[in-house]
């Protein structure tokens, strides 16, 4: 195994995309939220599935699954919200991302961690921190404030404010 990508035992919460298992520091999650539809906002890529009100707040909601190329989060009762906090230029931003469903809170050890694979220059793998192991299954580690990329962040920043006036059903 090449040098360890995490050198400290770090807890992660693991959630689904189609079939894949991802998983994100359990340190940048803020909550989870029942998903209950998103307020749409013209013009922005179709990954940003629009806006919700938490407490006031307004929270940009990115479908994971339309970032990463997949066909688009269907709703379900499991769907949520996983609301993050994601580092842009030395400052937080709050941003939610659309999941299939969340599955468990996990602690992985360093030696449980490879790299991310290098796929070629064509293929952007830059998000992906590196790749656990558990029980003969593979989970995704993303790096949150990758996955957040300029692109994203600057749809979010554009699509935030501090507060607004939301339907509590949208």
């Amino acid at each position: 195994m090449a040098d360890p990508v995490v050198q400290e035992t770090t807890q992660y919460l693991s959630f689904m995309l189609d079939q894949e298992v991802f998983a994100v520091d359990v340190a940048r999650v803020r909550e989870i939220l029942e998903y209950k539809g998103t307020t749409r906002i013209p013009q922005v890529p179709t990954y940003l599935r629009g806006v919700i009100n938490l407490r006031g707040s307004v929270v940009p909601v990115v479908d994971l699954r339309l970032l990463f190329g997949m066909p688009e989060t269907e709703s379900t009762i499991n769907t949520c919200v996983i609301v993050l906090e994601v580092n842009v230029e030395g400052e937080t931003v709050v941003a939610g991302a659309l999941a299939d469903s969340v599955r468990e809170v996990l602690e992985l050890e360093p030696n449980e961690i490879e790299a991310a694979p290098k796929l070629g220059s064509r293929m952007n793998t830059d998000f992906i921190k590196g790749m656990g192991k558990r029980n003969d299954q593979f989970l995704m580690l993303l790096d949150i404030d990758r996955v957040f990329g300029d692109e994203a962040i600057g749809v979010i920043r554009q699509s935030s404010g501090d507060t607004v006036e939301l339907d509590e059903a949208a």
